[in-house]
Parts: C-alpha cells; sequence; structure tokens
C-alpha cells in the first residue's frame, strides 16, 4: 500500500518522476531497436563506405547475421547457468543469511548493491538473477520501498562488464573467437592481466563500490511515500518436490544423486588438470559457463532439479536470441562495405594517443542505448575503435575496455537488462529506471575520469 504525502514532493521525487515518464515515451522494444539499427547501419554504409553495392550489403549482412550464432550461444549460456546456479537452494540459503545482517533498509540497500556487484564481477548473469532474489528477500524482511531496493540490487550491475565475465573482455581473450576484432586486425589476443585485472578497470570499480551506497541512502523515499512489496500478489515459485512412493526407474534416475555427482567429478576432474596442466581451451567465455554449470550441477542436487532451473532460466533469454543476430548482420554489412576504417577516421580526427580511450567511452555511453547487449554492442562498435587504436598507437586494453566501461554504465537506464529483474521481483521496470539514472550519472563521471586519469 502507498500512504497519501500532504507535502510537496522533494526534487529527487520530481526527477524521479520525469525519468519515468521519459522511457514511457522513447524507448521501443530492444528488438525493434536492433532492426532500427540495421537499417540506419546499411544506410550510411550505402551513403558512405568505399566498397558499398547492393551485393555486399546483402550478402555481408547474411554472413554475419550466421557468424555470430556461436558467440550468441555462448553469451546465452553465461546467462542460463548463472541463472541456474543462483536458484540452487544451498546459494539461496547463503544469500538470505547474509541479507539478515542488515537491520535497516540503508543498510539493506547497500549490502544488496555491494553482494550484486561481487556477484556481478564474477557472472552478469549471476548477478541479475541475485538481484532481484535479494530484493525480494529484503522486501519480505522489512518495510521497505520496493522499486529502490530493486534499483539498489540492478545498481550493483554497474560493474559487469569490468568483471570476468564481460562479454567484451571475454571475447578479445578468447583465441579465434567471432568477436575477436583485436586479434583479426592486430594478431593479438588480450589477456585478462592487460584489461579486467588493471588499475584503470580496478580502481573505478572500487570507487563505485564505496560511492554508490552513500547516493542510495540520499536517494531512499520518505516513508510516507514508500510502495511496498505486496507478496501475496507476487508469491516466490514453489521448488520441484520429490515424489513419494515407489519410483520407476526413470523417475529413480531424474530424482538420484548419483548423475550429478557423476557429471560433477568428472567437471571437477577436468578443472583439477587444466590448472595443473595450463590447457589452452580451458579459457574465455568458455571457462566461465563450464565452471557455473559444474557448480549448478552439483548444487542442485540432482539432474531435474538443474534441468528445471535451466529451464527457468531459458525464459529470460528469448529477446537475446531475436537481436544477437541482427547485430551479427551489422557486423556483417560493416566489415564488407568498409564502413569502420570510415568512422575511425572520425575518431582519429578528435582524439589522441591519450583521449582516444575516453572518447570510444563517450561513444559506447550512446550506442549502448540503441544495443543494449555487450555483444552485439562490441559487433558495432570494435570495428571501428580498434583500427583507430591501431593508427594513433593508443592503449588497445584500454580502448577495449572503454566500450565495456561504456556499456555497463549506460546498462542502468537500459530496460533491455532491467526487464528479466523486474520480471523475477515483481514490479514495473520504467519507477525502477527512474532510481537507476542516478546510479548512470555517477558512474558516468568515475568511469570516465578512470579512463583520463589512469591510462
Amino acid at each position: 500500500m502507498k500512504s497519501t504525502a500532504t507535502a510537496a514532493p522533494p526534487r529527487k521525487t520530481r526527477f524521479t518522476d520525469a525519468t519515468i515518464s521519459l522511457f514511457e515515451r522513447t524507448i521501443p522494444d530492444p528488438f525493434v531497436l536492433a532492426i532500427l539499427i540495421t537499417a540506419v547501419v546499411a544506410a550510411l554504409s550505402a551513403i558512405f563506405a568505399p566498397h558499398a553495392t547492393l551485393n555486399t550489403l546483402v550478402v555481408g549482412w547474411y554472413k554475419g547475421f550466421f557468424n555470430i550464432l556461436t558467440f550468441a550461444f555462448q553469451i546465452t549460456l553465461v546467462l542460463v547457468t548463472g541463472h541456474a546456479f543462483a536458484h540452487a537452494a544451498p546459494v539461496q540459503r547463503v544469500f538470505k543469511a547474509l541479507v539478515g545482517i542488515a537491520r535497516t533498509p540503508v543498510e539493506a540497500a547497500a549490502l544488496t548493491f555491494v553482494l550484486v556487484a561481487v556477484a556481478s564481477f564474477f557472472n552478469w548473469g549471476l548477478g541479475l538473477v541475485v538481484s532481484a532474489l535479494l530484493a525480494r528477500e529484503v522486501a519480505k524482511r522489512m518495510r521497505v520501498d520496493f522499486a529502490w531496493i530493486v534499483a539498489a540490487g540492478f545498481s550493483g550491475w554497474v560493474v559487469w562488464a569490468s568483471g570476468i565475465s564481460s562479454s567484451i573482455a571475454l571475447a578479445q581473450s578468447t583465441p579465434g573467437s567471432a568477436m575477436n576484432v583485436v586479434q583479426k586486425l592486430t594478431g593479438e589476443v588480450l589477456p585478462f592481466s592487460d584489461t579486467v585485472f588493471t588499475a584503470f578497470n580496478l580502481v573505478p570499480v572500487v570507487v563505485m563500490l564505496i560511492a554508490t551506497p552513500i547516493l542510495l541512502a540520499f536517494l531512499k523515499p520518505r516513508d510516507e511515500d514508500a510502495v511496498v512489496l505486496d507478496i501475496d500478489k507476487n508469491p516466490d515459485p514453489e521448488p520441484r518436490k520429490r515424489p513419494e512412493g515407489k519410483l520407476s526407474f526413470a523417475k529413480w534416475l531424474e530424482y538420484s544423486w548419483i548423475g550429478s555427482a557423476f557429471i560433477g567429478a568428472v567437471g571437477v576432474t577436468f578443472l583439477v588438470l587444466a590448472h595443473i596442466e595450463h590447457i589452452e581451451a580451458f579459457s574465455g567465455v568458455n571457462a566461465v559457463i563450464f565452471v557455473m554449470f559444474i557448480a549448478g550441477v552439483i548444487l542442485h542436487g540432482y539432474p531435474l532439479a538443474y534441468a528445471d532451473a535451466v529451464k527457468n532460466a531459458a525464459k529470460q533469454t528469448g529477446s537475446m536470441m531475436l537481436q544477437y543476430p541482427l547485430y551479427g548482420g551489422v557486423m556483417g554489412m560493416m566489415d564488407a562495405t568498409g564502413l569502420p576504417n570510415v568512422i575511425s577516421h572520425f575518431f582519429i580526427a578528435i582524439s589522441n594517443t591519450h583521449t582516444l580511450p575516453f572518447w570510444s567511452y563517450v561513444c559506447s555511453l550512446i550506442v549502448t542505448f540503441f544495443i543494449p547487449s555487450g555483444g552485439g554492442h562490441w559487433a558495432v562498435q570494435g570495428p571501428f575503435v580498434v583500427p583507430a587504436a591501431i593508427a594513433l598507437h593508443a592503449s588497445m586494453p584500454a580502448t577495449t575496455m572503454a566500450v565495456a566501461m561504456g556499456e555497463q554504465v549506460s546498462n542502468m537506464m537500459q530496460p533491455f537488462w532491467a526487464a528479466p529483474v523486474v520480471a523475477m521481483a515483481g514490479i514495473g521496470v520504467q519507477r525502477v529506471l527512474g532510481f537507476t539514472v542516478m546510479t548512470f550519472l555517477l558512474g558516468t563521471v568515475v568511469f570516465g575520469a578512470a579512463l583520463l586519469l589512469l591510462v
């Protein structure tokens, strides 16, 4: 229920309401945006690209449409395995116990933010799911504005592309990846030591971990204005229960721990061997997927429980599967027509060796509003910022991570990624984004400053 306030709403509330209204009026469905971007890039290629013909445009689009499918499936599995892992009973018990530490709404918001940020750094799919789970748990324990606490959780996602499951960093660290633009143009593979584990990336992450809880405390709605969660209208899903009585052989296999133990043993054995023998194949996005898969299978206890968790996770991936082929088509058109070289000349004109990462970051902030997926975003922006970095002898790791930073910051105002969070939490997306726009403003300054001062 919502209390009636007699006083005029404070400025921060008016700003939030205005932002909500803007989102509702101007942002279409992400799939519609992907179609629009395809049309815009085709038009720009036809006008400006040196090799643009009807044949090169259409054939390039077709090839790109399918060339990205392996990467699209990999990134989808990052979300699915993270989602399934987060819904394992032992994992949920741990997070519920951690949330129980908080005594006030402000403490709960700060704790929720930090936990989601840590989870997102290791697996962005896990971070998305955890943000919704923790917000609901907080709302069941204390009276709190639900949109605000969901926004606190989603704000933790502001560091995902700086982490080890960053689709952009992973692609550049994976030899032979269709999305490894750096390797295609320079022959180099960028390890995490040059991208994720650097001062220009980790320092702003730490600053956000400290500053964002302070910002969230300032944004907390007044108690009389709080819109609380009605848990009766938004109940938690019932977990599958083991059937009673005598089971058939097939049912026994489905609910037996043996299958999960076998896969877990094989997986752990491989992880040990990969560590000892430094197996080259165990790297990049495949390593993230494999670890989350093995951990999820083990923690769910029996095969059918994990299969159910994956089915529930797959419901969140439909929009991604629609968009990635279109973004691959955009990348194919750009490659075929030479448009990236035209755009890179613009960046060369306004940048120098030191400022190119910053201007790539500014460009990324804008591109994310149209391309909310990190991988799809890189498919469009990577082909023109990498040549610019080569021409200016700018830092390739910093230029690459600048795109990732812009992606994660602008995600705070992007309904595409907020949608699965609010769906799991049980709330409308616009009011949540009305709070996270402030996280966007804070992140814009913090990560931008890092690229100017630490590169």
